[in-house]
């Protein structure tokens, strides 16, 4: 019998540093173990893609955009560059929405071209995963543990969320629901003058101009299949961007102190 070659693995993922598949062969022994910095890895990403499925619960804590010629979702958790707001010195701030992009971490599925599927693959950098007595083994004797058996089911639904979140998109591609917006912020001089308007950010959304004009039929049908709801969610979350501008000037405010 010929040796199983491994999978050659293509892509690659946001705070993703070492992903590679996982095996009982190569990981034997390994697992994942608490640390004092959980959420680190994501300390430097301002924003996160989300899948449709997730729009109810995040539209409560941060805007979601769309992006790109794609128009990919993404929950925007920071204005300044390498900035997520909702992470302080390794941790998640609990009374927001955790994107599952994240809660899927150190696990991801990557694209084996070569075979024509997806492999689940694990990032061996990720603070959390050892080999040294880990918490929770990525295998029991000679089966997958009960933790990592969870993880793939975790896995496998966000890859159908991320697929039907693609054909939502699509959907209101066809539609011609987009429209180009900006997001800009106007602060207050040491004075107390105006200060300089800045753009702070450009992006997609949902033209509710459009929506209404929608054929009363085709309105029908997205709300049938929860799709208006997903919409209506998006446009709801985006009165969270006061709240990114009054995180970010509070956070500027306690640096400038500390400073001082």
């Amino acid at each position: 019998m010929a040796e199983a070659q491994q999978p050659t693995v293509s892509g690659n993922v946001m705070f993703y540093e070492k992903p590679v598949p996982l095996n009982r062969e190569q990981h034997t022994g390994y697992g994942v173990t608490p640390v004092s910095k959980p959420f680190e890895f994501m300390r430097k990403s301002h924003f996160l893609p989300l899948t449709a499925a997730e729009f109810g619960a995040a539209a409560a804590s941060y805007p979601i955009i769309f992006a790109g010629e794609d128009r990919s979702p993404l929950a925007v958790m920071g204005i300044r560059t390498e900035e997520n707001l909702f992470v302080t010195d390794g941790q998640f701030h609990t009374d927001y929405y955790m994107p599952a992009f994240a809660r899927r971490y150190p696990f991801v599925l990557a694209s084996d071209q070569g075979n024509d599927r997806f492999v689940v693959c694990v990032d061996e950098k990720a603070s959390c995963v050892t080999n040294k007595n880990p918490g929770q083994p990525f295998f029991t004797g000679e089966d997958t543990s009960t933790f990592t058996k969870e993880a793939f089911g975790f896995l496998q639904n966000f890859e159908r969320d991320r697929q039907a979140t693609t054909a939502m998109i699509n959907e209101l591609k066809d539609l011609d629901l987009f429209e180009s917006k900006d997001m800009h912020f106007q602060g207050q001089n040491a004075d107390g003058s105006p200060g300089e308007r800045q753009k702070i950010a450009d992006y997609f959304a949902i033209s509710e101009e459009k929506l209404r004009n929608l054929p009363a039929d085709k309105l029908k049908s997205l709300a049938e299949r929860g799709i208006l709801a997903v919409v209506y969610a998006h446009l709801i979350s985006l009165s969270n961007w006061q709240r990114l501008v009054n995180m970010t000037l509070r956070l500027a405010n306690e640096e400038q102190a500390a400073k001082a």
